[in-house]
Formats: C-alpha cells, structure tokens, sequence
C-alpha cells in the first residue's frame, strides 16, 4: 500500500511531466520555418575571388537545407571551374538542391574579347538568358526568395539574409563597402537609364545617413520577394518589358521592370555587411581585378579580420609575396605596444604588399615621466599653445614626437639614404606600391626633395601648385598628420640640426616649419634655419583608418593620460640613450596636460 504522501509526490511529478510536454509541443506548433531561398551564383574568371567568396558563403547563418543553389560558369580562361566543381562535391549535399551547368566547353573568349573583361552584347544576353532561367527555376519551385549573389562578394556578416528577410521588403540589398565611391547602389538614373550621381550618394555610402533607402538600382547582392504578385513582372530581358527603349543591360532592364509595376529597390546601411571589388572597364586587363582583390583585402582588415580560407580552398590562393624594402633602404612602422591591435592589422597589411619592415617601438606618452623629459632636454616652445584647443602639448603628442625623433636620429646613425616611414593607424589606397614606385620616379627626376609626404590632413585653403612635368607630385603647403612619409638622410640631418627637443611642438606643426610654410611666423623665427625640401602626393595615397568622432576613433596623441609608475624607458628610449651616460630615474611626476 503506498504512502499517501510518496504517492501524491509521485502524482505531481507526472502532472509536472506531461505540462512540459504540452508547453513544448505548443511551442513546437508555433515554430516557422526559415522561408525558402533560391540562390543565383554566376561566375566567369574568379579563381582569384572564389576561395574567399565560398568559405564565407558556406559560413551564412542560415538553415542550408533552406537554400537552394542555382550555379551557371563558362568562358573562363582560369580555374574557376575546377574550384566549383571541388566544392560542390564537399558541400553539395548540405543544401537542399543544387541546378548546376558549368560548360567547360565554351571558348575563353567572347568574339572580339581579348581581355575577357569586355562587356558585348553577346556577354550580356548570355547573363540575360541565364537570370531568367533563374528567375523561372525559383518561381516553379515555389521559392519565397531568389538571391541574386555575385560571386566577387564578400560577406562579412554572417546573419545578412537573416537581416534582409527581416526587413520585408520587395527588393532589397546590403550596402557594399568597396573602393573609392563605388558601391552596388546608384543614387540616381539618367532619363535614358544611365547612372547619375545624387545628392544622398556619399551620405548613404559613407553611413552619415543609416537605414534603408528607396534607390534607383541595386546589384550585385539582391534579395526579392517573390511571394509578392507584382514580383511575377519582374524580367531581365528587355523585350519583356512594354515600351523599353534602354540599353541592352541586364540590371538596368531589372531596375526598369520593378520601376514599371511600383515595386521599389532599397539599400540598407544601417552595419557593415560585406564588400565588393568595383568592375573592370572594357580596356582593362583581368590582371587588374587581382590587384583590386588585394586592395579589398586590405579594406577588409581595417575593421575585420583577415578574409577567411577554407583548408579546402587554400590550395587555388596563391602564395603570398616575397618580401623586400621597395628599393628603400629601411622601411619603419611606428606602433605603441599597447595597440597590439593595430600592429597586428599592419603586419597583415604588411604581409598581402610584400613590405619587409622593421617595428619601431613608440614612445608611449602614458610612460613618460618629468624626470626622463628633462634628461632628453624636452621643452615645450615658450608660448605655444594648440591653435585649435588653446592647450598645452600633450603626454601623446610629446611621444608621437619623440617616435619620429628617434627614428630620424636612426637614419643618420646608419646612413639611409632613403627611407620609407608609416604610422600604424592608416588605410591604404588602391595600387599602393604601384603608386610609390611611380612616385618615387618622377620624385628622383623632377626635384630635389628631402620629405615628401604620402598621407597628410591637407588645409583647404592650402595653394599647392604641381610640380612641373609630374601627376602626381605637389608643392605642399601647411599640412597636419605624419600618417605615411617618405625621406632622404639630408632631410633626417636638417630635422636633427633644429635641435627641436628644447622648443618642441608636435611633430606635425614642426615639420611644416621646417618647411617654412607655417601660418605662425613667431614660432618659426626660433628656427633661423629652415630649409627642408618637401612635397606631397596628390592625391593621397594613405588616408587614417578613422577620423574624428567616428566609431573606433582613438587618439593616442589628443589624450591626456594618466601617469602610471614605470621602472624604465620604452624600448625605443633605451636603445637612443644608451651609451650616453643618463640613468633613468623610477617614479613619475603628474605632469597632467588639458585634454583637448
């Protein structure tokens, strides 16, 4: 006979039991299912761009059993064929089908196309031909969505068709960082269909305005809503739409469709989803897209990691390049040891350009002390105040200077001839060794330069005429920021000769002083001397990575630090004053500056 007590715990536990099970199953009933997605993926002469575009597609938070993948390659004259077909038979079986025609047969080239980057009317009919197969393929499976995926994209953001589905629009695209002003968005459409440059472009493209925008045209990366009745209109091919007198295009006879039955294209900018190559020109050799691929990649680590390689893939990515000094004699990065970070995004950088470089230790402004200031002899400049803050030099500034001091002084030391100098918070332009070479060319043949900068924050009210015969050299003027510089051992010499440590200003006011192009005539009359020849690049060839008040700003010079106890100098300190006879004092004395 049971216990009226166990048998009433026993009585519970099963009611306990079966509630669970009807609240899950409840909760079971309730659960959708991901809608259903039709993949276009079209690709011609990627191998350059595949192992990367693969390992992130095959990365998408989505259910892949949710996807469908609609695959078309021909007229290759590379390996992209070979890539599709070893990942297919790797990852075929994860989606839940897969229509592929890779046609190994099909020439190389178009008629007429002896770069394979020219853009024919048969070209286009061919991708005209095979989006409408595409489109047909995912309206008799029923599919809720059809992607329009170029295989030259690379998505960074894992959940974006989690976040484009979200956004239950009819078409709709994520805003593609890439190169310059190009992006997979027009703001604006001429009246005979053509791209037209409008005033919320740059606002949109840089995320000054963020959300999503109604646009003319979006490509590259599209998901449409085919659940939606007016999507049945919707057409590549521009004899099937009423009235069509625009060119023989295939996103613009897209645009031109949606147009037609009021179906709008959005944009969304609101994060940072993924980037995309800008397309070669008609003359352009493919040779070119390899090196935009480089250019992207760079973009790409400014504010995410290296793009990712499936062990798979890694076999079809060439090997990096060797590496050497560009025919400089020393190349330098500056880098505190306390932004790891960005030492780490430069090495990167440092890897995919072939630059062999040597790690300059900055003096971190946060270690410097009164006493070892005053055994270097640092003064600042009897009245000098920052023209923009009206404040005193700061910690950061007085370490930003030292780090340049100390690098000329290692010039001079070991008699470079020529050197190539970069700080560690900067972006590179498009083709940047390319640009040096060229520069360094016209530079060692057209003037006598002692410092030319590379990257700069140029005054606009600076008059800088071109240097005589050069395209890209100017005259500079009275310039902020030592991103990126070139210079010669005279120039070191005639930086050293000013002895500016006892009347110091930050770094990028003294040079310009030295140049004698300095608004502050009072502080350049205490360098009788100054006879530095220098220029710019124009346009630029580095630019920061982030500027004022943007997120992940960080100013390691316009702070004003904390004084923590140090026991030494940093290393770049040490290695300058050994020899010399001082002794570095422990302890610290609050030498704390206004911030700006």
């Amino acid at each position: 006979m049971f216990h009226f007590p166990t048998l009433f715990r026993a009585i519970l536990v099963v009611f306990l039991l079966t509630s669970d099970i009807r609240t899950q199953g409840a909760a079971h009933q309730n659960e959708t299912k991901a809608p259903t997605i039709s993949v276009v993926l079209l690709a011609r002469n990627k191998e350059h761009t595949l192992p990367y575009f693969l390992t992130l597609f095959e990365r998408l938070e989505y259910p892949k059993k949710r996807l469908s993948l609609f695959i078309r390659s021909d007229h290759n004259s590379d390996q992209t064929i070979a890539i599709l077909e070893e990942w297919l038979k790797h990852n075929e079986h994860k989606y839940h089908s897969c229509n592929v025609k890779l046609d190994k047969n099909s020439p190389k080239y178009y008629p007429g196309d002896f770069k394979a980057t020219e853009w024919s009317d048969q070209r286009f009919n061919n991708i005209i031909e095979m989006k409408e197969e595409a489109l047909s393929f995912a309206r008799q499976m029923w599919a809720d969505y059809i992607w329009f995926l170029d295989m030259d994209v690379f998505i960074t953001k894992s959940d974006i068709l989690y976040v484009l589905v979200n956004e239950e629009k009819a078409i709709v695209a994520p805003k593609l960082n890439s190169l310059a002003t190009y992006s997979n968005f027009w703001g604006g459409m001429t009246e005979d269909y053509w791209y037209m440059r409008s005033e919320d472009y740059l606002p949109i493209l840089d995320r000054k305005q963020r959300g999503c925008f109604i646009v003319p045209m979006v490509h590259s990366c599209v998901l449409v809503d085919l659940r939606r009745v007016a999507s049945d209109a919707l057409t590549f091919n521009p004899g099937n739409v009423n009235g069509y007198d625009g060119p023989n295009d295939d996103i613009i006879t897209f645009a031109i469709s949606a147009r037609t039955v009021g179906i709008d294209m959005h944009v969304c900018n609101s994060e940072v989803y993924g980037f995309i190559p800008p397309p070669l020109d008609d003359d352009q050799r493919l040779e070119l897209d390899y090196k935009q691929l480089l250019s992207i990649k760079l973009e790409v680590l400014v504010e995410h990691p290296p793009l990712p390689v499936s062990p798979l893939l890694m076999k079809y990515v060439p090997p990096l390049p060797k590496k050497d000094k560009a025919n400089f004699d020393q190349v330098y990065l500056i880098s505190l040891g306390r932004r790891p970070e960005r030492r780490e995004r430069m090495y990167q950088s440092f890897d995919e350009l072939g630059f062999d470089v040597k790690l300059f230790e900055a003096v971190d402004g946060k270690q410097l002390n009164e006493s070892y200031l005053k055994q270097l002899g640092v003064k600042q400049m009897t009245n000098y105040k920052d023209p923009w803050g009206k404040r005193d030099m700061t910690f950061g500034e007085i370490g930003c200077f030292l780090s340049h001091y100390f690098i000329w002084k290692d010039i001079v030391s070991n008699g470079y001839k020529k050197v190539l100098l970069f700080e560690d918070d900067i972006r590179f332009e498009p083709y940047f060794r390319e640009k040096v070479k060229h520069m360094l060319h016209q530079a060692n043949i057209l003037v006598d330069w002692d410092l030319i900068y590379l990257g700069r924050k140029k005054l606009k009210s600076s008059d800088e005429p071109w240097v005589e015969e050069s395209d890209t050299l100017v005259h500079v003027s009275y310039s902020y920021w030592t991103l990126c510089y070139v210079i010669t051992l005279r120039g070191a010499k005639k930086l050293l000769d000013g002895q500016p440590l006892g009347q110091m200003v930050p770094v990028d006011e003294y040079i310009p002083i030295m140049f004698n192009k300095h608004p502050e005539t009072e502080w350049m009359e205490r360098f009788p001397v100054r006879n530095l020849n220098a220029f710019s690049v124009s346009p630029l060839f580095v630019y920061p990575t982030h500027y004022t008040g943007e997120e992940g700003y960080i100013s390691d010079t316009e702070e004003s630090p904390i004084i923590h106890v140090v026991n030494h100098a940093p290393p770049a300190m040490e290695s300058t004053l050994e020899g010399k006879g001082l002794e570095l004092e422990v302890g610290f004395n609050g030498l704390a500056k206004d911030e700006l």
